[in-house]
């Protein structure tokens, strides 16, 4: 099984529509018994929370489901438990950097480092904004899912 973890701040915009899309990718593809998929923040301000209403609307409108999501704070553990710990932003990655284990720096990355199509390096925050803020981190989410899977399959050989 190969692990994904998306990280943003708190765990309610960013990650969760980054969980949502690639989980709606990756099943799309047959491939949902070979890559789990999960989110979490680096600070604890909505742990148990649901994504914000604005994301589960942009993403139902994607045919997307999000809802059932709920936030939840990242663990040094989650390093090892995981292939892939995707950050949001340099912010979010220089957080992890810190909670990460001597040794696992390697599954260590911005998520938009598989979208190299992107003129952008990281996911803004759309939190303070209105909805077009979300439309455009789903867009960016899903131009790095596809790469993502990209790589995946490359690496891990996978059909």
């Amino acid at each position: 099984m190969i692990r994904v973890l998306f990280v943003c701040m708190g765990n309610i915009c960013r990650s969760p529509l980054a969980e949502g899309s690639f989980s709606h990718l990756v099943e799309k593809h047959g491939l949902s018994d070979a890559i789990d998929i999960d989110s979490a923040a680096t600070h604890s301000y909505h742990v148990s929370e649901p994504p914000d209403p604005r994301g589960i609307t942009t993403a139902a409108g994607r045919g997307i489901d999000i809802s059932a999501q709920r936030a939840r704070q990242v663990r040094p553990r989650d390093f090892k438990d995981f292939d892939y710990v995707l950050a949001m932003d340099r912010d979010n990655f220089a957080s992890l950097e810190i909670l990460c284990p001597p040794g696992l720096e390697g599954k260590l990355s911005l998520f938009l480092d598989f979208a190299p199509e992107v003129s952008t390096v990281e996911v803004p925050d759309p939190y303070y904004g209105g909805r077009d803020g979300f439309d455009h981190v789903l867009d960016l989410v899903q131009a790095a899912a596809d790469g993502l899977l990209m790589e995946i399959r490359k690496r891990y050989s996978l059909a």
